[in-house]
């Protein structure tokens, strides 16, 4: 369909149609409502002022979509992310009783905040969109190898974050104290 648009720009109004949801929903869950409709909208300008660099042997055109997505919002959020770091530190200078629900969602929050922004949207891809690693690769251009390292290392560091914080464990204490 990509193709054919090149010859009938109208055509693109397919991909429009086909897309717009996935691409919105993805990025309505890392940013605020208002952001994701502009950023989505942006997403389909970009790709049809692009569309001609789409690669036709790909299966689907959303992977690339949602890597289109996923670098206009990283755009956005560059100067927004000291500011929400910073609130999240803040709100973890009041520590809640450990072990709760709202604790561990604030934990992993905040984890997911301090991840490279790489590994985050690897993860997010893998874990929201459910895209395979190759179409990770695809959205991000980046190799195959890449995104099984990435969602290898933001993993690893998921999973020490929250095992640091669990009730009797001193090390997350020991090291802010």
């Amino acid at each position: 369909m990509i193709a054919c648009s090149l010859g009938d720009p109208s055509v693109f109004s397919t991909i429009f149609d086909r897309h717009f949801d996935a691409v919105f929903r993805y990025l309505a869950r890392r940013t605020e409502r208002a952001q994701a409709e502009d950023l989505a909208a942006s997403t389909f300008t970009v790709a049809f002022e692009r569309r001609d660099r789409f690669r036709p042997e790909a299966e689907s055109a959303r992977p690339w979509l949602l890597g289109i997505a996923t670098n206009l919002l990283r755009n956005e959020l560059r100067a927004d992310r000291r500011a929400t770091e910073l609130a999240a530190r803040l709100r973890h200078d009041v520590r809640s009783p450990s072990g709760t629900a709202g604790e561990l969602a604030d934990r992993l929050a905040l984890l997911l905040r301090e991840l490279d922004p790489d590994q985050l949207d690897v993860l997010l891809l893998y874990a929201w969109e459910e895209l395979s690693y190759e179409e990770i690769a695809t959205a991000l251009a980046v190799p195959v190898g890449t995104v099984r390292s990435r969602l290898a290392r933001a993993r690893s560091r998921l999973r020490a974050g929250l095992e640091a914080g669990k009730p009797g464990d001193d090390s997350a204490q020991e090291a802010s104290g």
